[in-house]
């Protein structure tokens, strides 16, 4: 078993998990929008430097660029705002463990939108499951008000929107038959140049004036978080497979409930029931998949 490729599954789980405690630090100085643009910024970086590297790059890749256009859109502005945006209404715990049930979202867009993803028992209970887990986590019985719905609904927006992304790349990207690191490229970077059109840059850099929100969205979520976070997972997938590799979504939502913990927030055991139910949710969908894929094909 390659032991690079562990490394990178435990880095890509730890530095998923605790994107969210950067976001909610730097939120505290600048506008989610104006964290969405930082991060896709210093994230661009280091995927160009490698894409640059490898010579993957082509401009005859531009042919599809309108198919780039819609993922950058999905996968990367409207995604990555709307987290950020949902984790700055709630605790860095509670965005946490709504981030771990993207795969339910994506299942559910493959099912409205791909013929080959059909319901069974699995994966509507995994669905089931899922669900909820997410209700335990927003309480809409409670009387207290202390999770704020529309927190909640940025994070389910984001979750959908990303799952959509899966289903476009699988009908229109992948057939093309491009390197996973020039998509990635040009993706984030017109995503960026997206979000410079939009973002208002008036106080941008008051984030820098906090050393510990400067460089948790810098380092944290720019250049760990969202270009070598690309990178890990492109050479995960490599190594051990997409499926195999999608495993690495249990890890995120633990790791963000023990920050959060770690640093104050309160983290009830309704939390861990929670995150149990979404990533037993999660594991019944993709178990499916696994299923699927690895029965044998009768041939006649």
């Amino acid at each position: 078993m390659n032991r690079t490729a562990i490394c990178a599954f435990a880095f890509l789980g730890v530095i998923w998990g605790s994107n969210f405690i950067f976001v909610k630090w730097a939120a505290d100085f600048i506008s989610p929008l104006q964290i969405t643009l930082l991060r896709v910024l210093f994230g661009f970086l280091p995927v160009l430097i490698y894409a640059i590297a490898t010579k993957a790059l082509r401009w005859s890749h531009w042919r599809h660029g309108h198919h780039f256009l819609v993922m950058s859109l999905l996968a990367t502005a409207v995604y990555y705002f709307a987290f950020a945006k949902g984790t700055a209404l709630l605790d860095s715990s509670i965005a946490g463990m709504l981030g771990g049930a993207i795969p339910l979202f994506t299942f559910v867009c493959a099912w409205l939108f791909l013929r080959s993803e059909r319901l069974n028992l699995w994966n509507t209970a995994g669905i089931a499951l899922g669900f909820i887990g997410i209700l335990l986590v927003a309480r809409p019985w409670s009387a207290q008000g202390s999770v704020n719905p529309v927190g909640i609904g940025y994070m389910i927006f984001g979750s959908l929107s990303v799952g959509c992304s899966f289903v476009y790349a699988k009908r229109f990207i992948i057939p093309l038959g491009l390197p996973a690191v020039a998509l990635t490229t040009y993706q984030i970077g017109l995503a960026l140049a997206l979000l410079f059109s939009v973002t208002p840059l008036q106080g941008i850099t008051a984030v820098f004036d906090d050393h510990r929100a400067g460089f948790g969205l810098v380092f944290g979520l720019g250049l760990l978080g969202t270009g070598a976070a690309y990178l890990a997972y492109y050479f995960i997938v490599d190594a051990f497979g997409a499926l195999a590799a999608s495993a690495v979504t249990y890890i995120p939502p633990v790791v963000a409930l023990l920050i959060g913990a770690a640093l104050g927030e309160p983290v009830t055991p309704d939390s861990w029931m929670a995150v149990c139910l979404i990533l037993a949710g999660v594991a019944l969908v993709q178990f499916h998949a696994r299923l699927r894929i690895a029965q044998p094909t009768i041939r006649t």
